[in-house]
């Protein structure tokens, strides 16, 4: 029996509806006539507080609320990849198709296309014991396998199942002999995260193709980081290249609240993008969510959630997935938008109480972990943080850096002067860099983490004679002082700094970055001799070999191995001559 109350007070997109006796918290409701999604949040006796994802003007007291006895869902299988979906996971070309430009109030379409056929191949047979997270079959989506998988919670053997050819997604995949029928998709709620067997510690890295993120600050695959800057410092454009060069096989893209322009580019560029690693396009492997600031603010606080639910179904298939949310500020700021509606006492900043556990709740949806079908996979979160003013000590910023494993700090000043990535290396960590000791010294090199330590120390010390510099000039320093501030600059220019428009400079692998390490570090121990010697540091940046170093990310990496050996070869001898 359907649950039928009454509209008894509106507040912006929050609903209070009586006569809702029976109702669950978190099921989706259908409201007045326009049948306009919402969610139930809070429930007190029969009153029931929706919050709707949808514009609630013309919504008048007395209309009817309808609940569905549902939660909200996700449809999850073949058809998601190269979608961009809204924040409940409305396909924005079939509302297109549907209302035109803007998007109709109350418009219901499916998630995944019911006409589009997949040639599926079964993997089980009849007579298998089946239980959630087996794998039936398989779907070739692009060039990507697509696994069609037993929904957690169903167990029982298998009475029948699809021959191999071609299904839509609403045809039945296979029968279990209790009756149960299983499509080639299924629903999931997306307040609540997919079960595994166990999380497994995070031992390999996620590289992203920049040198200061994989080198200075790395991430685990499986592990979580937030990038926190101020307008205009470069956090999507940071996320972008990220996604592109990142190596997760499966990338979700939740734009949540940023501005309409910005979420255009989005949505314009990454068609276009190549992949790196199959030279298809980035869309082929890629989900995009897309909720523009102007959007129901409601629909924003379920965006990424809807984004991780993807994440975790592509994580099940045994694959490591990347979320890119951009950018939880907006999430905070529409939870402290509907908190403020129901009237709920705010804390720090007028955000509510439960700010830090929600977001928690959010990240600790990533890991790497042991799926129930026995395969490894990953959901790696990275998360920007949009602080009003550049401001760290608010309060999205702090509960994310409670939370996150690394914090990637970006700063205007470094944006202003075109230093990009625009990382503040002074302000950033990460809390991985032992636990991926072991990783580097068996696949990149044993003495990598000494090279590393060594850049971090020269950087930290040229930053402290910088200090100096400011307030004596350079002329009170000794030349060993000097050195370091010139050793500063090669890591910071031709180290920290990439050039995303240039074809080599734009990603950088690990063992290239190691050469670059090494190169640059003999350099500094070469001079150092040098200017103990007698040399002067006028000797040393002249020096040819100064600028082949300076010229070493430019440099592909098919030569980069010949070119390496080179100039470490002519750092032998390099400064023999001025010594």
């Amino acid at each position: 029996m359907a649950i039928e109350g009454k509209v008894q007070r509106i507040s912006g997109p929050a609903v209070i509806a009586e006569g809702m006796m029976g109702a669950r918290m978190y099921d989706i409701v259908r409201v007045g006539k326009e049948q306009l999604v919402g969610e139930i949040i809070r429930l007190d006796g029969t009153t029931a507080f929706v919050q709707v994802y949808e514009d609630t003007s013309g919504l008048t007291v007395g209309e009817a609320v309808v609940s569905t006895s549902l939660p909200l869902a996700v449809e999850l299988g073949p058809g998601m990849l190269n979608g961009i979906f809204d924040g409940i996971q409305r396909p924005l070309d079939k509302i297109k198709e549907a209302s035109g430009t803007y998007i109709e109030r109350g418009i219901v379409v499916k998630s995944l296309s019911r006409e589009a056929k997949w040639k599926f191949t079964p993997s089980s047979k009849v007579g298998d014991e089946v239980s959630g997270g087996t794998i039936l079959g398989t779907v070739p989506e692009f060039s990507f396998t697509h696994k069609i998988l037993v929904p957690p919670g169903i167990t029982g053997k298998i009475k029948s199942i699809a021959a191999a050819g071609e299904y839509t997604v609403d045809q039945v995949a296979a029968t279990l002999e209790d009756g149960t029928e299983i499509n080639f998709y299924h629903p999931w709620p997306v307040r609540q995260a997919r079960p595994v067997q166990r999380k497994l510690d995070p031992i390999t890295p996620f590289l992203t193709g920049m040198r200061i993120l994989d080198v200075l600050f790395p991430l685990t695959m499986g592990g979580t980081a937030a990038i926190p800057g101020p307008f205009g410092a470069g956090k999507t454009v940071t996320q972008q290249s990220v996604a592109k060069y990142g190596n997760a096989e499966i990338v979700v893209y939740v734009g949540c609240g940023e501005r309409g322009n910005e979420m255009t580019e989005v949505l314009v560029e990454f068609p276009h993008m190549e992949d790196p690693q199959t030279g298809n396009p980035l869309m082929n492997r890629t989900v995009l969510i897309a909720n523009t600031s102007n959007m129901p603010v409601a629909a924003r606080e379920a965006s990424i959630y809807t984004g991780i639910t993807i994440a975790e179904y592509f994580r099940d298939q045994g694959y490591g997935v990347s979320v890119m949310a951009d950018s939880t500020s907006r999430w905070a700021e529409a939870l402290r938008e509907i908190a403020s509606r129901l009237e709920e006492m705010p804390a720090e900043e007028g955000y509510p109480p439960y700010l830090a556990s929600r977001l928690a709740a959010f990240y600790e949806r990533g890991g790497r972990v042991t799926t129930l079908s026995g395969e490894e996979g990953a959901v790696s979160i990275i998360g920007a943080v949009s602080p009003a003013g550049g401001d760290f000590s608010e309060p999205v910023t702090q509960a994310t850096l409670r939370i996150t494993g690394c914090f990637w700090a970006l700063d205007a000043s470094l944006a202003r002067r075109r230093h990009f990535p625009a990382i503040n290396w002074n302000r950033s960590y990460s809390l991985f860099t032992g636990i991926l000791e072991d990783w580097y010294k068996e696949n990149i090199a044993p003495d990598y983490s000494d090279l590393r330590e060594r850049a971090v120390t020269l950087l930290s010390r040229e930053n402290e004679l910088q200090e100096v510099v400011q307030l004596v000039g350079p002329d009170a320093l000794q030349d060993q002082e000097r050195l370091i501030i010139e050793i500063g600059r090669i890591l910071r220019q031709d180290f920290l700094q990439q050039n995303g428009f240039d074809p080599v400079d734009a990603s950088c692998s690990m063992s290239k970055a190691y050469g670059m390490l090494q190169m640059m570090l003999k350099f500094y121990d070469q001079a150092q001799a040098a200017v103990n010697a007698g040399a002067t540091i006028d000797d040393i940046l002249t020096n040819p070999v100064t600028e082949k170093i300076n010229r070493a990310r430019y440099t592909p990496e098919t030569e980069f191995e010949i070119y390496r050996k080179n100039v470490l070869a002519e750092l032998d001898s390099a400064f023999a001559v001025a010594a």
